[in-house]
């Protein structure tokens, strides 16, 4: 025969880490959820608000509220692609001369990169800025793995550039990693498996 016991309850402090901070898997569903949102919800919409609202939202949500929603997020998902997107938004306005003098460096020597990039000729900070915006705003009026492509195609001419002018070799390397993930999340959202 044998002694039945009460099960044995956890101390006190045991649901203390629950209560602590947020659940991960939670937070990264909130933010699949809202890139799938974003890019989903919006496609389509002939409302100019709309695709502004989505241009400006790393301004008036803050690069750093974006960040925690999808940088930790995988560069083959919505979420992923988006932070790349608006990360390198960020990075053409934060430095638009010195973008332009290292994509007019890489430019020569990647041609079809550039014609998919979709830069004006001659490639100045203005011109760039608007690319990048005019890039962001496809996400709601047009085809999300154009958006891709053309993100891509402009961080390979920049990369190009950026080792011909000896711009910092690891710098180089992530947005070469960066132009590779944007155009796997591009060939995954063609095959309508990015998600």
């Amino acid at each position: 025969m044998r002694d039945h016991h009460r099960p044995m309850t956890p101390g006190a402090g045991f649901f203390d880490e629950i209560d602590a901070g947020d659940d991960p898997a939670m937070l990264q569903e909130a933010a699949d959820r809202a890139a799938t949102l974003l890019v989903r919800g919006a496609r389509g919409s002939a409302d100019a608000d709309v695709a502004d609202r989505v241009l400006h939202l790393a301004e008036t949500e803050g690069l750093e509220t974006l960040a925690e929603l999808w940088a930790g997020s995988p560069a083959d998902s919505l979420a992923g692609s988006l932070w790349r997107l608006y990360l390198i938004r960020a990075w053409v306005y934060a430095d638009p001369a010195g973008v332009a003098a290292q994509f007019e460096a890489g430019r020569a020597q990647a041609q079809v990169a550039r014609v998919v990039a979709g830069v004006a000729d001659p490639p100045g900070p203005d011109e760039l800025r608007a690319m990048v915006d005019d890039v962001l705003r496809g996400i709601t009026a047009g085809d999300f793995a154009d958006v891709l492509l053309r993100a891509s195609a402009f961080a390979r001419v920049v990369t190009t550039g950026r080792a011909s002018l000896d711009a910092g070799h690891d710098e180089t390397v992530r947005l070469l990693t960066l132009a590779e993930q944007l155009e796997s999340a591009a060939h995954l959202e063609m095959r309508r498996e990015l998600a």
